[in-house]
């Protein structure tokens, strides 16, 4: 299903940027770029970045004081009226021949680009949405259970507050962590994490604050865009301690996040109906006659060059609307820079799996790479790249840039 924006006609950058390139302007995502003289906040077009903090001031004058700080920052508070002006603005600066001679010396290559965290992450959430994953990990650890989902599974989207701290931009190594864990002999133990996961996952920026609830229909005014998320997940030391309150050192060690946010608006063919719901919701998470917000986006996640899999966003039973009113339904408020992700994304076939413990179905099924060698889990120097796009207009595809990182060993004692 397309939104009003989704059923205009593209229009043509005058950038040598070809139609097949995830970053057109069907896309426009927004990021932070360090400069010599600061950070500033970009939008990424093709093989360039337009450097926004330095264009407003130029074009959009009115408008200069949201990129100063060279962060989205005060852009995702300026709320849904600003974000669409600022995006009009772009989309007319980059194809309309008028505005070249002002626009085209502020265009930085791609590659030389330095990328930092985009926003100030206030406060971080994940969730458990695909009912595929839950039911693989329903299946190891439960095994003699009629039912792998646990009985609240299909009422509400289920999650965890995380450590907002230990968010941090692709490209940043990720440390093995170290905790207490339990040995397959009973024994407890402190060390570095010999079960280190991935979760490839879809994440959510808020923009404009609210206290809460927010219903489904304010969902996009709320919400600025989406990137992607790596929840790296220690499973022998969340395994240990997560009964009864939930994960915790197990997760809360590092969250990757791609540089790049593709905002709401760049996704309106992307949208689709999420899977049938059974039993029906309750009333404020019932979306069966609201716009849906089930997202078409296909992901891919690779270990050292080697793709292992193809998650298929669009399978998730709960939406991010859907999420977004069950964080705040019990009043909670929402600030500028929240971060919820979606949960590991997995679909129903094997090469469909969004997690290694999946893909090896906990170390029993090894995963074999290129080279002869296999991986249950992350060993140290290994580096795991997901990206993603979604459908765009006139066939186009909308681009999530990358999140990429590599795992460091833990420190000596």
């Amino acid at each position: 299903m397309s939104t009003a924006e989704g059923t205009a006609v593209l229009p043509t950058t005058w950038l040598d940027v070809p139609s097949e390139h995830p970053f057109g302007v069907q896309t426009l995502p927004y990021g932070s770029v360090l400069l010599p003289d600061g950070p500033r906040v970009g939008v990424a077009i093709g093989e360039h970045v337009l450097d926004l903090t330095a264009a407003s001031a130029v074009l959009l004058p009115k408008r200069t004081r949201l990129f100063a700080a060279g962060t989205l920052d005060r852009l995702l508070a300026a709320g849904p009226g600003v974000w669409a002006e600022v995006r009009a603005a772009l989309t007319t600066w980059l194809t309309d021949e008028r505005h070249r001679d002002a626009v085209e010396p502020l265009l930085l290559p791609a590659a030389d680009a330095r990328l930092q965290l985009p926003f100030t992450v206030a406060d971080y959430v994940d969730f458990y949405a695909s009912e595929h994953h839950a039911a693989n990990l329903g299946r190891m650890f439960r095994p003699d259970s009629p039912e792998p989902l646990t009985p609240n599974w299909k009422h509400l989207p289920i999650g965890y507050h995380g450590r907002a701290g230990t968010v941090v931009a692709s490209g940043t190594p990720v440390t093995r962590p170290s905790g207490q864990r339990r040995t397959p002999q009973g024994e407890v133990v402190f060390g570095p994490s010999v079960r280190l996961d991935i979760e490839a996952e879809l994440g959510f920026v808020v923009g404009a604050p609210a206290t809460g609830p927010v219903p489904l229909a304010a969902f996009d005014r709320h919400v600025f865009g989406a990137c992607l998320v790596n929840d790296w997940s220690a499973r022998d030391i969340q395994a240990w301690e997560y009964a009864p309150l939930g994960p915790f050192l197990g997760k809360s060690f590092a969250t990757s996040v791609s540089p790049w946010v593709v905002p709401l608006a760049a996704l309106g063919h992307a949208r689709v109906a999420p899977p049938a719901r059974d039993p029906r919701p309750l009333p404020y998470l019932d979306d069966t006659d609201a716009e849906p917000w089930g997202l078409d986006v296909a992901v891919e996640v690779s270990l050292n060059g080697h793709v292992l899999s193809h998650p298929p966003f669009g399978g998730m039973y709960w939406t991010a609307a859907q999420q977004l009113a069950h964080m705040t339904v019990n009043g909670a408020t929402l600030r500028t820079g929240d971060l919820f992700a979606s949960g590991t994304i997995s679909g129903p076939e094997p090469g469909q799996r969004g997690s290694l413990i999946e893909l090896s179905w906990n170390g029993t099924e090894p995963v074999v790479l290129p080279d002869g060698g296999t991986r249950s889990f992350l060993e140290d120097e290994d580096e795991v790249v997901i990206t993603a796009t979604a459908p765009g207009p006139d066939g186009t595809r909308v681009g999530f840039g990358e999140v990429r990182g590599r795992i460091h060993a833990a420190p000596l004692g």
